[in-house]
């Protein structure tokens, strides 16, 4: 769940993207050497969602986000049905509970789908192209299919047996029929981009946004088996990297999509495809931040959890460079006292160093955005909703 820049649909812009994404990444230790004042709340080292959303990363978000959400989803809502009625009765109840429509078995359900910020961004980026929003909404299907693609394949690799709340698709079904299932909702996603005008030039930009996301899947399982310490150890610029193409390629993708269907051009494509790269490394950031020092009544995890499951997360890996990594390291190694590495990792500057990298990242958020010719509307809700990404509970 970075930073190596932006898929675009064609490669003299990708190498573009790749360059202005690089120019603006800061090296681990200028990250070090900034600081985020925080507030601690509830449990004791606990730093609460709130928290992070009423500082610097969020400042300005729109309180109207959830209606901009409410309304991406009930437009895109029927051709996402439309598309999940075209696959295989078995395979589509799959697909329908997987999007919290139905229980096994088909009944209809009540659970919730999630919030659908990846449609919002394809609606919003074909708006920010100046295009109505229904010219994002073949994109944002796409994209959504993709999402749940991925999530059914994560379930099964990460052995995760929840999700909202409820058995993941491979629990409720059978590992075989789950991968089954994201298989024909990742050919369907391809077929939705394909059939539209402009179809080739979407379904390369999701092309290239699906091999970064690959790369950051197989960078994250392998960070796993890599030592805490020496040559081979996980570095921060790694770390950025794995964190931009897993998490940030497909939300740059979804807002790049809407605007190529939306008839824009390869500047702002490149642009709003940046800007969701750089969020999804601010993303991951602050929630490795919370995953280690959240509060367990915001998070719904155990402090320091991320600790105690051997997570090589961002604030982790900076930590580890300093003069307290070997100390670090043998706790780590243990899985003994977490609660005194989380304190060793603050006090080493891992904690700053995560937040202010993740401010880093929505400053290049705000940089990118610029590039976007777009109307004020438009441009406001798209900034707004980036912010609102950073939430913990998205």
């Amino acid at each position: 769940m970075t930073h190596e820049a932006a898929a675009t649909a064609g490669p003299t812009q990708q190498d573009a993207a790749h360059e202005a994404s690089a120019a603006a990444r800061p090296t681990p230790q200028d990250a070090a050497q900034e600081t985020l004042p925080t507030t601690r709340q509830g449990a004791p080292g606990a730093l609460t969602a709130g928290t992070l959303t009423a500082g610097a990363l969020t400042a300005g978000v729109d309180h109207d986000v959830p209606c901009v959400l409410d309304r991406c989803r009930a437009l895109v809502r029927p051709a996402l049905e439309e598309a999940v009625g075209r696959l295989h009765p078995w395979v589509g109840e799959m697909a329908a509970y997987s999007f919290g429509w139905c229980e096994v078995g088909g009944a209809p359900a009540v659970a919730s789908g999630g919030k659908g910020v990846r449609q919002a961004l394809a609606v919003l980026g074909a708006e920010a192209a100046g295009a109505p929003e229904r010219a994002g909404v073949a994109a944002a299907v796409a994209v959504e299919l993709v999402h749940t693609f991925s999530l059914l394949h994560d379930d099964i690799m990460d052995g995760d047996g929840d999700r909202r709340g409820r058995p993941t698709v491979w629990k409720a079904y059978g590992t075989g029929p789950a991968v089954l299932a994201g298989d024909a909702l990742f050919a369907l996603s391809v077929e939705t981009l394909a059939a539209e005008p402009g179809g080739s030039g979407a379904v390369r930009t999701l092309s290239l946004a699906l091999g970064d996301l690959v790369r950051g899947q197989a960078d994250d399982l392998l960070f796993a088996d890599r030592p805490w310490t020496g040559p081979e150890r996980v570095r921060p610029d790694e770390y950025r990297t794995m964190a931009e193409h897993k998490t940030g390629a497909l939300l740059g993708c979804a807002a790049a999509l809407g605007a190529v269907l939306g008839g824009a051009g390869p500047e702002t494509v490149a642009a709003l495809d940046r800007a969701g790269r750089h969020l999804g490394v601010a993303f991951q950031i602050v929630d490795d931040v919370l995953g280690i020092w959240g509060d367990p009544r915001v998070t719904g995890k155990p402090v320091h959890g991320d600790l105690r499951e051997g997570k090589k997360t961002f604030p982790v890996l900076v930590a580890l460079g300093s003069p307290m990594g070997g100390r670090i390291a043998g706790l780590l190694e243990s899985g003994d006292a977490p609660e005194t590495a989380a304190t060793l990792i603050e006090e080493a500057g891992g904690r700053s160093a995560a937040l202010a990298e993740a401010r880093r990242h929505i400053t290049a958020v705000e940089t990118a955005l610029a590039d976007v010719p777009s109307t004020a509307r438009a441009a406001d809700e798209l900034r707004s909703l980036l912010r609102y990404l950073v939430r913990r509970d998205v």
